[in-house]
C-alpha cells in the first residue's frame, strides 16, 4: 500500500502552522513549528517570495491532504463523491474525511495522532458494530458504534491516546466511553465545527480550472 513517507515535522513546516500529525510531541515545546517557524529545506529561511495563484490553491489542497493523510487518488476520489452527493461540496468534502474510519477512530482518542489510529485500524485492533474493519477509508455513518478490540484496549500507547484525548476535550460529533474503549458517531460534523484554517473553498476553485 501507498504511504507518504514525508517526515510528519517538514510537513508541519511547509504549511507554517501545527497540523498535529505526531501526536502528544504537538503539544509540547519540543513542535518543530514552535522552534523553527519556517519552510525547511536550505532555503527555507529566505522562501518569502510571493505564491501565484495556482500556488494558493496548490498549497490549500496539499494543507488539507496532510492533515487527513491521504493520498493524491485518495483525495480526488473523495472530491469526486463530495461533488456527486447533495448540498455544498466543500463541506461534503470535509465531512467526508472526518468520517473516514481512521479519523473517527483519532477523533474518539484511539491514536494520539491519525497516522497511529489509522495503524490501530490496520492492525485489526478497530470493530464497527461488533465487526472487525481494517480499511482506514471506510466511511462511518451517523450511528455506528465504532469500538476497541480488548487486545487494543490494554495497549499503553492507546490507554494514553484516551486519556489524552478525554482531557483535551472531544467533538460534538462523537460520543465516547473511554472506560470501554468504545464511541459513537452521533452525526457528521457541521463546517463550523470543524478547522476554520482549512481553505475547501480554494480546493473546489483547483478542480475546477
Amino acid at each position: 500500500m501507498a504511504r507518504n513517507l514525508d517526515p510528519k515535522c517538514r510537513q508541519c513546516r511547509r504549511e507554517g502552522e501545527k497540523l498535529f500529525l505526531k501526536g502528544e510531541k504537538c503539544f509540547s515545546d519540543k513542535c518543530a513549528v514552535e522552534r523553527r517557524s519556517y519552510a525547511p529545506g536550505q532555503h527555507g529561511q529566505k522562501s518569502g517570495a510571493r505564491l501565484s495563484d495556482y500556488g494558493v490553491h496548490l498549497r490549500a489542497k496539499q494543507k488539507i491532504r496532510r492533515v487527513y493523510g491521504v493520498l493524491e487518488g485518495q483525495f480526488r476520489r473523495t472530491f469526486k463523491e463530495a461533488e456527486r452527493r447533495k448540498g455544498q461540496t466543500g463541506e461534503n468534502l470535509l465531512q467526508l474525511l472526518e468520517a473516514r474510519l481512521d479519523s473517527v477512530a483519532y477523533r474518539m482518542g484511539f491514536g494520539a495522532s491519525r497516522n497511529e489510529a489509522r495503524q490501530v485500524v490496520r492492525h485489526n485492533g478497530v470493530l464497527v458494530n461488533g465487526r472487525r474493519v481494517n480499511i482506514p477509508s471506510y466511511t462511518v455513518r451517523p450511528g455506528d458504534v465504532v469500538s476497541l478490540t480488548g487486545k487494543a484496549r490494554a495497549h499503553l500507547r492507546v490507554k494514553a491516546a484516551l486519556e489524552a484525548a478525554g482531557s483535551r476535550g472531544l467533538p460534538e460529533w462523537i460520543a465516547v466511553d473511554a472506560k470501554e474503549g468504545k464511541g459513537t458517531f452521533k452525526a457528521m460534523p457541521q463546517r463550523a465545527e470543524l478547522s476554520p484554517t482549512l481553505n475547501e473553498g480554494l480546493v473546489i476553485e483547483l478542480y475546477s480550472r
